[in-house]
């Protein structure tokens, strides 16, 4: 007889393991038959359990386990010597001032500070780990509040905050292209170079994937990925000193005005080159398309001219003449109205752009710059770089500043005090942040946005009150 392989001794050992357990289970099962069944008993209730957490509960637990443990903390104001009064959850209070270090039992702290010429400001902390609080006192009146700054690279042209919010985009126009920065922290992310040059103005497409970045020396515009912050291309504008960009409402086409050729180009994005230039008044500079896509507002710098051109003809006309020098163009979300500034006369328009009736809606500061809507349409934000020094490129007499105007009455309901030259401005789409630029400091202040109510019982806030400081001493 041959001797079994191996295979097959362990096919017949598992097959004899498994008629030994059907044995074994066939067995119980029979003698389980056998025995006297017990009656049925009622099935016993189960014992309820909470279906939610007690939040409150689990609320006091955390707290508790903080108040366990202590952390340091240190806070630092701006301008400094502030009075600080600390209160924890449980009453206790300690006072100090600032800038002050210390360690204190963990929990939520409420932090109020104060400071003479200063608003008192109060704010929420919780001490769950070391932190370092950084704080900026308002001066007294201001209705907007100071939440923090950042240095730049050289000649902060423009500010422009990202469609979600959640970065600040930097044009340079002394540097070599644009910087990103994170909104909340207010870090740098990145610094993208575009050749030799810098940027005058960044535009996103709505989606917040594209970034447009025009540039004066190469008159062309740097097509740029957000997410990578790569660049993707660089197109030709086929004009002169190209400076503002706009797109059209399908996003199809990209109009850039050239500041020495004195015409607009109108670039086809999905071939990528200029498929006309349309003349215009001299020194193109603000540019607004309609929602329509039939026409196209400029702002003429030369003269102080508000010019529409007629895409489909080409043909253009001026509504206005100041003899001035308007700069900068924006509407509103329901393209009723269009607001201009005029950096010459230091004036603010408003256009009714059904009837195309132009009117004066507020004087400015010295020399407005940049202007911007809050998402309602009913702020109108106009930074004003305040008189000149002997060059452009010198500080002059006078500070920057940004006033919030009101849309319906004209009225200025508050202002901010700037640096050297308050240029580049944004108010992100939200309506909560507002960023804008000292040229010549290479700095970039941050601020929360009041609401409207707020606003417009804010008594004007310190639209009076600001201009004694604007001269510098």
């Amino acid at each position: 007889m041959e001797p079994l392989s191996p295979g097959r001794r362990r096919r017949l050992a598992r097959s004899a393991l498994l008629l030994v357990l059907l044995l074994v289970v066939g067995g119980s099962a029979l003698w389980l038959r056998g025995r006297p069944q017990a009656a049925p008993t009622a099935a016993r209730p189960v014992a309820a359990r909470p279906a939610l957490v007690d939040v409150a509960e689990a609320a006091a637990d955390a707290e508790r386990r903080l108040e366990e443990r202590a952390w340091r903390l240190r806070v630092t104001t701006h301008p400094p010597g502030a009075s600080l009064s600390i209160r924890a959850a449980g009453g206790a209070t300690r006072r100090a001032t600032t800038p002050f270090r210390g360690t204190l039992t963990g929990g939520t702290l409420e932090l109020a500070v104060a400071r003479p010429g200063y608003n008192r400001l109060v704010q929420r902390v919780t001490l769950d780990r070391h932190r370092s609080v950084d704080l900026w006192l308002d001066p007294k009146g201001l209705l907007h509040h100071k939440l923090g700054e950042l240095r730049s690279g050289s000649n902060p042209k423009q500010v422009a905050f990202s469609p979600d919010g959640r970065e600040l985009w930097v044009s340079l126009l002394g540097g070599r292209g644009v910087e990103v920065f994170d909104a909340t922290t207010l870090r740098k992310r990145r610094a993208i170079r575009l050749g030799e040059h810098g940027a005058v103005e960044v535009l996103f497409t709505r989606d917040g994937r594209t970034v447009y970045a025009s540039q004066m020396e190469t008159a062309s515009v740097w097509e740029i990925d957000r997410r990578s912050f790569r660049v993707r291309r660089q197109l030709a504008t086929r004009g002169n000193w190209s400076k503002v960009m706009a797109l059209s409402p399908d996003e199809g086409t990209l109009y850039v005005a050239n500041w020495v050729s004195s015409d607009v180009s109108e670039i086809d994005l999905r071939k990528g080159r200029v498929r006309r230039l349309l003349k215009t008044v001299r020194t193109p500079r603000g540019l607004w398309p309609t929602a329509d896509g039939t026409r196209l507002y400029v702002a003429g710098f030369e003269g102080g001219e508000l010019q529409r051109i007629d895409l489909a003809s080409g043909k253009a006309k001026t509504l206005l003449h100041t003899g001035g020098a308007m700069r900068h163009l924006v509407g509103d979300r329901e393209g009723e109205r269009l607001y201009a500034g005029d950096m010459g006369t230091n004036e603010a328009f408003v256009v009714d752009l059904a009837s195309e009736r132009v009117r004066k809606l507020a004087a400015t500061d010295n020399l407005p710059n940049t202007i911007d809507l809050t998402a309602d349409g009913r702020v109108l934000y106009v930074s004003n770089r305040g008189r000149n020094g002997a060059s452009y490129y010198l500080p002059g007499p006078e500070w920057g500043s940004v006033l919030a105007i009101d849309t319906a009455s004209g009225k200025v309901l508050d202002a901010i005090v700037g640096g050297n030259q308050t240029t580049g401005l944004d108010v992100s789409a939200d309506g909560r942040l507002l960023a804008f630029s000292d040229f010549l400091d290479n700095r970039i202040h941050v601020y929360a946005v009041p609401s409207y109510p707020a606003l417009a019982a804010g008594g004007g806030g310190r639209a009076v009150t600001h201009r004694a400081e604007l001269a510098k001493r």
